[in-house]
């Protein structure tokens, strides 16, 4: 008996396109890319080293262990107890070198702890250590083998393009976003190319080079685009000055030329993106499953059974979206809680209305792109030529057994 013979690949769609189309989604594809090469070659940030640092972010902090905490009469006030931290550097010009910190009886420094302190000498000559921060590089280390050894060991191959493009995405982020910010560049334009790039380096090492995968940008682009869009309107009709994060005024005090209201939506753009590609590739997987399964369907029936899948998706997803930006918000809104303000007057202030503006441009993207990557999807596959069912070189109906004679 033959057996049946599929394509158990989405490119191996591809060739089945019409020339034609194949060609029009790569160069749209081509003029995302160019557009976004253009905006990293102008916007590429300057080497920043005539920035000044009036706060002192830029610290220069020495790792240190602690020996032993006692309990004792503060040094200030004896009426008072104060935890006295005996403390070894533990690299640096000092290493080897012991120190006494005090620290108020909520500190909670114990011994053996690794902590990171500044050493600060006097203009008298007094050696005065200040305590900075403990060293956390074990448990996030730690965390971080975790994470990628449950993506390996689940998406195989898959899972290492998946991290490969997260890497990716850190390094544009932390290379060109962050920088081009600091320089003063317009925070739209960044986001927007630095978004772009994101999405061209985590699609493609994620999913591979192929026709789904053009697809999906391509919805994922004009989703973006969209939310981009509703995110400007809402903050400009909203006369959000963009100052409800106290981040933002220490940026001022650093000199920091950044736009306060595109930095706000640079953020919402950014943050907007893997939510979005989230939704478009597996939106636009379906659609090439149910070709994949049914060659004859045409475009209504793709776009009508694919987005019957497209509603599951948004149900949970706007849920995860809400949910993750009210857990941001959670101390915050205990505050005005505890202050005894009501709901209508919590929710208008700036530094709630903010993020419950981010929550609902991004849910409307998301809603969005589930029709977007749909149509899009559905439009390509509508035109192909239906695959053959049977490979013709291997593949053979079997003839007619006949039966056994009497």
């Amino acid at each position: 008996m033959g057996h049946g013979h599929t394509h158990g690949h989405d490119e191996s769609l591809d060739e089945f396109v019409p020339e034609v189309v194949r060609r029009n989604m790569w160069i749209a594809v081509g003029a995302c890319a160019v557009v976004v090469v253009l905006g990293l070659i102008l916007l590429w940030p300057s080497d920043g080293s005539d920035r000044l640092d009036p706060l002192g972010l830029e610290a220069d902090p020495v790792r240190a262990s602690v020996e032993s905490v006692e309990e004792v009469p503060c040094s200030f006030d004896p009426l008072l107890a104060c935890k006295v931290i005996d403390l070894t550097v533990s690299e640096g010009e000092r290493r080897g070198e012991m120190f006494v910190l005090e620290q108020s009886l909520t500190s909670t420094i114990s011994s053996g702890d690794g902590i990171f302190i500044e050493i600060q000498v006097l203009p008298d000559g007094t050696v005065q250590v200040v305590f900075y921060d403990f060293q956390r590089s074990t448990p996030m280390l730690l965390l971080v083998v975790l994470f990628v050894a449950a993506i390996v060991v689940l998406g195989r191959w898959r899972g290492v393009g998946a991290l490969a493009g997260l890497v990716m995405s850190l390094v544009v982020i932390v290379a060109f976003a962050l920088p081009s910010l600091l320089d003063g560049s317009n925070a739209v334009a960044v986001a927007l190319v630095a978004a772009g790039a994101i999405a061209f380096v985590a699609l493609f090492l994620a999913h591979g080079v192929g026709l789904a995968t053009a697809t999906a940008l391509l919805s994922t682009f004009a989703s973006l685009a969209l939310t981009g869009a509703l995110a400007w309107l809402f903050l400009t009709a909203s006369k959000f000055t963009g100052f409800g994060d106290e981040n933002v005024g220490y940026l001022e005090a650093l000199g920091s030329q950044i736009d306060p209201r595109g930095l706000l939506l640079a953020g919402i753009v950014i943050g907007s993106l893997g939510v979005l590609d989230d939704v478009t590739v597996p939106q636009v997987s379906a659609v090439w499953e149910l070709k994949r399964v049914s060659p004859t369907s045409g475009f209504a029936e793709l776009y009508e059974r694919a987005l019957r899948i497209g509603r599951d998706h948004i149900s949970s997803t706007v849920n995860t979206l809400f949910l993750a930006y009210a857990g941001a918000s959670l101390p915050l809104l205990l505050l005005f809680s505890e202050a005894g303000q009501g709901v209508g007057s919590v929710a208008t202030r700036e530094i709630v209305a903010v993020e419950i503006v981010r929550a609902l441009v991004g849910s409307i993207g998301l809603v969005a792109s589930v029709p977007i990557s749909t149509a899009l999807a559905a439009k390509v596959l509508s035109s192909m030529t239906p695959p053959p069912l049977l490979d013709p070189a291997t593949e053979t109906e079997p003839d007619a057994v006949e039966p056994p004679s009497p």
